[in-house]
């Protein structure tokens, strides 16, 4: 649409933008650029305008917009699709990589009814209160490279908050990135096969926690989960980190799975599992283990009572805390 063009040029632009500059870029009429002006204007986006001189975006509301998220040229976030309900951004990207959607594909929603978890379970995603984004990657890579890729996008997500708003995150093992001890956001990495057990694609989907208060979270999550909004005066514009997040999943896929080292190294920095007793629950088995390291492929390595060591490559690890296990 004219008007995410004319938003995406507004965004991008480091200082005043003229109407007849926009429309020669566009190839449109001067009216068609005013009339998508005043559409923007509408949904409540400042836009000042200095008659001789041209626009500039001022202040923006909080909504997600292709115009806003697009990377062109990058490796992720060539195309962006907002959506204001879906099942599951992850659902939305699988269907459409069945119809032949290229990589690189990002689809955002205000709203999931079945967003999902790890191990089956539903994740959370109230109306306008997180950023439930999905990517549609196809890496060339190997199945036990592409296993390393959760690992990877939690550094991605931790990156891009710190980017808007300072705060710093940390990992638990393997997926979960945390905030002062509660979880954040959790990762979810699907992967589709070719009949041949190839690798076709991967959805890299993400939920991150923005505006939601202990209230909406209720008694059972608030003790164990957290939004930017709990720990800031006022939350960041969810386009904006939707943004800073594109950008650091595109410079992951242009490094994926060369440029390991950076990634393995800020993962161990940040992880909160290593040094601490775990407890693993695997097919329904429950053990207790002391969690000695991230290992190069960033499988976790652990160590039970009787001295025996393994290397866990899945399955699902608590950590235990002053307030039990998280």
């Amino acid at each position: 649409m004219l008007k995410d063009d004319i938003l995406h040029l507004l965004s991008s632009a480091s200082g005043l933008l003229s109407g007849e500059s926009m429309s020669r870029e566009l190839g449109v009429s001067r009216a068609a650029v005013w009339k998508a002006m005043e559409a923007l204007r509408g949904e409540g986006y400042a836009i000042d305008s200095r008659p001789g001189l041209g626009y500039r975006l001022t202040a923006a509301p909080d909504l997600l917009s292709p115009g806003e998220l697009r990377q062109p040229g990058r490796s992720v976030g060539e195309k962006v699709v907002c959506l204001t309900l879906t099942d599951s951004t992850n659902n939305d990207c699988r269907r459409r990589a069945a119809q032949g959607e290229a990589p690189g594909l990002v689809v955002v929603a205000e709203e999931q009814t079945g967003g999902k978890g790890r191990r089956g379970r539903t994740f959370q995603s109230l109306p306008g209160k997180g950023l439930y984004l999905s990517a549609l990657l196809r890496p060339q890579a190997t199945l036990a490279q592409v296993s390393q890729l959760t690992a990877w996008i939690a550094v991605a997500v931790c990156r891009a908050v710190e980017e808007v708003t300072g705060l710093s995150c940390a990992i638990k093992w393997t997926n979960d990135v945390l905030l002062e001890g509660k979880k954040l956001c959790g990762i979810l990495c699907e992967l589709g096969l070719e009949d041949d057990g190839r690798l076709d694609y991967v959805v890299a989907g993400m939920g991150i926690n923005v505006s939601q208060t202990s209230r909406d979270f209720g008694p059972e999550l608030s003790s164990i989960a957290t939004s930017l909004a709990q720990h800031l005066d006022h939350p960041p514009r969810r386009a904006a980190l939707a943004a800073a997040l594109i950008r650091e999943l595109a410079d992951l896929c242009d490094r994926f799975p060369r440029e390991k080292d950076p990634y393995l190294a800020e993962y161990r920095r940040r992880c909160v599992t290593t040094g601490r007793q775990v407890r693993l629950l695997r097919e329904g088995a429950q053990a207790e283990a002391l969690a000695l390291a991230i290992n190069e492929d960033f499988t976790l390595r652990v160590r039970y009572g009787d001295a025996r060591e393994e290397d866990i490559s899945a399955g699902e690890v608590s950590v235990r805390g002053m307030m039990g296990y998280i």
